[in-house]
Formats: C-alpha cells, structure tokens, sequence
C-alpha cells in the first residue's frame, strides 16, 4: 500500500508590481473589447429603449380605458348611482306625499271625535240617518248598460 499525498506545485505569485503591471497591459485590450460589445449593443438598447416608452404609452393608455369604463359602468358606476338617485328621489316623493295622506287621515280622525257638525254629516251620510220629523230621499242607482247579446247588435 502506497500511502503516499500527492502535492500539488507550490506556485509563487509575482510581486504587487509586477502584478499591476499586467493589468494595466490587458486593461487596453478589454476597453477595446468592450468598445466592440457595446458598438454592437447601442442599436439595439435604442430599439429597446423606443420599445418600452410605446409599451408603457399602450399600458397606461389602456389603463386609463378600463378605469374610465369601470367607474362609468361598474357596478357602483355612474349609471348605477344615477338610476339609484332617481329611485331614492321616487321614494321620497312617496313617503311625502305618504306623511301627507296620513296627516289629512289624522285630522278627519280628530274632526271626528271632537267636532259635532262633522259627526251628523258622516252619520247623515254612510248611515242615512235623520233628525225627527226630516224625510230621506234615496235616489235607486243608476244600472250599469248591458251589452248587446249578438254580434250583429254590437257593430
């Protein structure tokens, strides 16, 4: 058995200098290359660049679209709150003129239990009650026409 530890070459590094020396040798070489990199790149970022200013004009523009529909037609829209203003205007009609009938039912009922001369007139009237010695005439009503029993009658 060979227990033996392979080393591996210890390798000695050059000098700071030296070191320097070497990037500064190379630096020319990649400024040039990145020149070529970004000649090639710069008609493109352009194209890019235009790209994105009409993708961001497209996207608020349809933005602006779908808000203006939404808040028109959604469903708290202005055609929503509209037809529910109308109907709330409906129903306070209502209820005024609601609070007015029963005001007009409330003094009828007050006339009725405080005001004699309202008392004889309702009881003269739905009852056909008469003071002693007064005579009530009670005209038949009137029937209603009949309509003709044949067709030919009728034309």
């Amino acid at each position: 058995m060979d227990f033996r530890v392979a080393v591996n070459k210890i390798r000695v590094l050059p000098a700071p200098e030296q070191r320097l020396r070497s990037l500064v040798r190379g630096a020319e070489h990649a400024e040039a290359l990145t020149g070529k990199a970004l000649a090639k790149a710069e008609p493109l970022v352009e194209k890019l660049q235009v790209l994105r200013t009409r993708i961001a004009t497209l996207a608020v523009a349809v933005l602006a679209v779908w808000l203006f529909l939404h808040v028109t037609f959604g469903a708290n829209g202005m055609v929503v709150y509209r037809a529910k203003r109308a109907e709330y205007q409906n129903l306070q009609k209502d209820i005024n003129h609601l609070q007015k009938e029963n005001s007009d039912y409330n003094q009828q009922v007050d006339e009725l239990k405080t005001d004699p001369k309202r008392i004889e007139r309702e009881a003269r009237e739905q009852f056909h009650y008469a003071r002693p010695g007064e005579v009530i005439y009670v005209s038949p009503d009137r029937p209603a026409p009949q309509s003709p029993a044949n067709r030919s009658a009728r034309k």
